[in-house]
């Protein structure tokens, strides 16, 4: 299989209008247009039933501590963590793409709905669920796709990787606020093959001038 996006080049920066959150230099961070990117896609093997798409960020802070405090940075040897950003399952097998903005457009506050997405797919909770629980203004129940939004004070780039997974069975096992991890603990046994990309994306102006 081979997966390719026309928002993004494999390994290059994803554009702001795809992110959560886009650099503001007068309070770090401002709201972004949050769209999902164009992805599509090739070589699915015979025999697939189902499509399953996971983006997921791996360099998140393992700790707190200094993230997003002023005066302090992220640093790097810090160990890492992955935050998931996207789980959607069930695409038919014969889909081909999906274009930018389809199935985000926009920050949502309070959660966002699911699982029942377009199409007769189903979204699951991404983990931007957890990360706004303590806040009154954002937090809920998000399904779908949110993208980036790194810490401003981290003193690496992020890494976002998107994976498509090509499945033997029409319907993953899985059932109302599902996350990532589950889904793919779900599919063990049913991939038939599998192709990821991968954008990075910083709100560290430091790191911005210094790509």
């Amino acid at each position: 299989m081979k997966l390719w996006s026309d928002s993004f080049k494999d390994g290059g920066n994803i554009p702001g209008e795809f992110a959560f959150c886009v650099i503001d230099p007068v309070n770090h961070v401002a709201m972004s247009s949050n769209r999902n990117p164009h992805l599509a896609w090739s070589g699915v093997p015979a025999g697939t039933e189902s499509l399953v798409l996971i983006c997921d960020d791996y360099d998140v802070p393992s700790r707190g501590d200094d993230v997003n405090q002023e005066g302090r940075t992220v640093p790097a040897d810090l160990p890492r963590t992955v935050f998931f950003h996207w789980t959607l399952i069930e695409l038919p097998g014969n889909t081909k793409s999906i274009a930018a903005g389809q199935f985000s457009a926009g920050v949502t506050t309070r959660g966002k709905p699911g699982p029942e997405a377009p199409g007769g797919t189903r979204h699951g909770i991404n983990d931007y669920t957890g990360w706004f629980d303590g806040d009154e203004q954002m937090k809920g129940d998000d399904f779908g796709y949110d993208g980036p939004c790194p810490q401003w004070n981290d003193s690496i780039i992020h890494h976002y990787r998107f994976t498509l997974y090509a499945l033997d069975i029409s319907y993953v096992p899985v059932e109302g606020n599902f996350t990532g991890q589950q889904v793919l603990d779900a599919i063990k046994g049913h991939v038939l093959d599998q192709a990821s990309i991968t954008g990075t994306y910083t709100l560290n102006p430091s790191l911005t001038r210094a790509a």
